[in-house]
C-alpha cells in the first residue's frame, strides 16, 4: 500500500482499551472497544452500545466505521479490537464485512499470532463490486 502510514499496534491498543472504558453493556456485561487506523493518518475508535433488545445491539466496530464516516471517510488501514480485559478479539461475521467494505481486503486486523488481513478473515466476501456487476445485469435486462 503506497503512501499508508506507519502502523503503531500499540497506540491502537491503547485506544481500543479506552473506549472499551465507555462502552455501554449492561446486559451482557462484555465490554468491547476497537480503536483503527485511517488512511490518511486519523485514528478512529468505537465501543459496543446494548439495549434492551438484546439482538439490536451494535458492536464496537460498528461504532468505530460510523465514527469514520462521520468524520470524513476515508480507508481503514489497521484495527485493533479489545474485550473488557484487553485481550485481543476478532470481528464477529457482520463486522468482518463492514471492515471489508470500508477497509478493502488489505485491511490489518491485529490478533494473537501477527496481523491478519481481512480477506483472510473473511474470504470469498461480498463487496461493492459485486453491486457493480448485479446492477449490469439489471440494466441490460429492462425492456427499452
Amino acid at each position: 500500500m503506497t503512501g499508508t502510514p506507519e502502523i503503531d499496534w500499540e497506540l491502537l491498543r491503547r485506544e481500543a482499551v479506552a473506549v472499551m472504558g465507555r462502552a455501554y453493556a449492561p446486559y451482557s456485561k462484555y465490554p468491547v472497544g476497537a480503536a483503527a487506523l485511517v488512511s490518511d493518518g486519523r485514528l478512529v475508535t468505537g465501543c459496543n452500545v446494548e439495549n434492551a433488545s438484546y439482538g439490536l445491539g451494535l458492536c464496537a466496530e460498528c461504532g468505530l466505521v460510523s465514527a469514520l464516516t462521520a468524520s470524513g471517510g476515508g480507508r481503514l488501514v489497521a484495527m485493533v479490537c479489545v474485550d473488557g480485559a484487553g485481550a485481543l478479539l476478532m470481528p464477529c461475521g457482520r463486522c468482518r464485512q463492514l471492515l471489508f467494505e470500508h477497509g478493502g481486503p488489505d485491511m490489518l486486523v491485529a490478533a494473537d499470532g501477527g496481523p491478519i488481513p481481512v480477506a483472510g478473515l473473511l474470504p470469498h466476501a461480498f463487496g461493492p463490486q459485486d453491486l457493480a456487476a448485479t446492477a449490469n445485469l439489471a440494466a441490460r435486462a429492462e425492456p427499452e
